[in-house]
């Protein structure tokens, strides 16, 4: 019999899951055997996993399950440099040359376990299944929206944290920004026909602030691009790959402009195709956006695990996105599993 492990996340501010009971019910529906462990902070409660006939166990507890269980998280695991000998479904950001993600698989090879990169599940024709983007579109174009508020009271974005719906983050946002008693800035948003840029958009939006959208076609020129330092704001929602052009230049700091806060949300600084190359490192929930120029001032904000500041909506999206996948994790050999396993051999190879 299949079993589906959901392991509690153990990385700070992470509140989601990527399956909710209704499809814990759907997958013991088919035969799939399913448990979920107690956690602290899921911001869905363990009850109805329980009520939907999952097993619950002890947080924290995966390393213990048995052997021919697949462990289910989002984000990475406790970096103790322990063998990996089970099946993990994760976010293992290690096909990219980082340094923790070939640490990572050195440990998969050391157990002799499998990963299933949630970035490569694809289906035939080579789409992700499921994705978090809206919602980390959405809370980014929200927290430079907060740092741009910060600026109009000469103060640096204070930290944010962990909202229990949208409609709460919207409400206190719209707050923020009557209180500077300015009028809306302008945003531009490229890559806006992406889920990411969709849910900058939408946030935006629902701010009463104007959008200019761009997407590939705005951008096919290589640049430079003037418009976007026109605006009061510049949300970036593309992936950096190769031919990537540079949309905001370093020399961008120093010339005359109305931009005073960027929203990275794609969010690679130290990677070869950045497009924004005004900054180099990573925001936090502490310390959300970077100053990089005080005159005219410029701040960058890039947080890296955005969709962690909606654990609700984001959690019930994802996972209606992954269920139909996760439908079919009796048969690992073939589709959407069979491809990632593919995609992780090929990785593994020379570690």
């Amino acid at each position: 019999m299949t079993h589906l492990w959901v392991r509690a996340e153990q990385r700070p501010n992470e509140e989601r899951v990527g399956l909710t009971p209704d499809g814990a019910a759907a997958l013991i529906a088919t035969g799939i055997r399913v448990t979920v462990e107690e956690s602290a902070v899921r911001a869905i409660p363990i009850g109805g996993y329980k009520d939907a006939g999952c097993e619950i166990a002890a947080e924290n507890s995966w390393p213990e399950a048995p052997q021919d269980a697949i462990i289910f998280g989002l984000k990475e695991l406790p970096e103790d440099g322990s063998a990996l000998p089970h099946r993990h479904i994760m976010f293992g950001h290690a096909y990219k040359g980082q340094h923790s993600g070939r640490a990572l698989l050195q440990r998969f090879k050391a157990g002799g376990g499998t990963l299933y990169d949630l970035e490569y599940l694809v289906d035939e024709g080579g789409r992700r299944v499921a994705a978090f983007g809206y919602w980390a579109g959405y809370a980014g174009a929200a927290v430079t929206l907060k740092t741009w508020a910060a600026q109009q009271r000469n103060e640096e974005c204070p930290a944010v944290g962990v909202y229990a719906s949208k409609d709460t983050l919207n409400a206190e946002l719209r707050a923020e920004l009557d209180a500077t008693g300015a009028a809306r800035p302008s945003a531009i948003v490229v890559g806006a026909l992406g889920r990411v840029g969709t849910g900058a958009a939408d946030l935006c939006e629902a701010m009463g602030v104007a959008v200019t959208k761009w997407d590939m076609a705005e951008t096919a020129s290589g640049g430079p691009f003037p418009e976007i330092l026109n605006h009061d704001l510049f949300l970036n929602c593309i992936l950096a790959r190769p031919g990537t052009p540079v949309l905001v230049p370093r020399d961008a700091l120093s010339v005359p402009r109305n931009l005073t806060a960027i929203g990275d949300v794609a969010c690679d600084p130290d990677g070869d195709y950045n497009p924004v190359p005004v900054y180099d490192r990573a925001t936090t929930w502490e310390a959300p956006a970077l100053r990089v120029a005080t005159d005219p001032v410029m701040d960058v904000m890039a947080i890296d695990n955005l969709p962690s500041m909606l654990p609700v909506e984001s959690s019930e999206d994802y996972a209606a996105q992954l269920l139909p996948s996760l439908l079919t994790l009796t048969d690992l050999d073939s589709g959407v599993w069979g491809r990632a396993e593919a995609t992780y051999k090929t990785h593994i190879e020379g570690i």
